[in-house]
């Protein structure tokens, strides 16, 4: 079964809360183990100093994780965040962001991933984050 960026679309506007939905994701990609998702600039997401912030890039790359684990698993199941790591290592000021999720091992009840973040047109990421889900369903 082949799982769509179309159904991981329908999946981010069915199950995640209205305050995520406000940060504009757009599915770029999803195939097998990873789902690729772009957060668009906004000036409504910088801190000051006019660099996106922490949290933005953080819900991002959470969201991203669920997609990425309803592709391996070909659709939605709840699921919750055990551990989220995120570093930061450098600003993003006016780009859309890449948020590449990659699940690094899937289980019956655990999975985890691997995201990388990295602003339109740069040569490495921004940040980087690692994340543990239990698998509620």
């Amino acid at each position: 079964m082949v799982f769509t960026a179309a159904e991981a679309e329908k999946i981010l506007d069915d199950n995640f809360a209205p305050w995520v939905l406000d940060l504009g994701l757009t599915v770029e990609e999803v195939a097998g183990l990873r789902a690729v998702l772009r957060l668009p600039w906004s000036g409504r997401l910088a801190r000051e100093g006019g660099a996106l912030s922490g949290q933005a890039l953080m819900a991002a790359a959470d969201t991203a994780t669920v997609l990425a684990v309803s592709a391996a698993r070909g659709g939605f199941v709840p699921m919750t965040t055990v551990q989220q790591s995120t570093t930061f290592e450098r600003a993003v000021v006016g780009a859309d962001v890449l948020v590449d999720a990659r699940i690094t091992k899937l289980g019956k009840r655990m999975a985890f991933a691997e995201i990388a973040m990295t602003a339109e047109g740069a040569e490495g990421p921004a940040a980087r984050a690692s994340t543990v889900y239990a698998l509620l369903g």
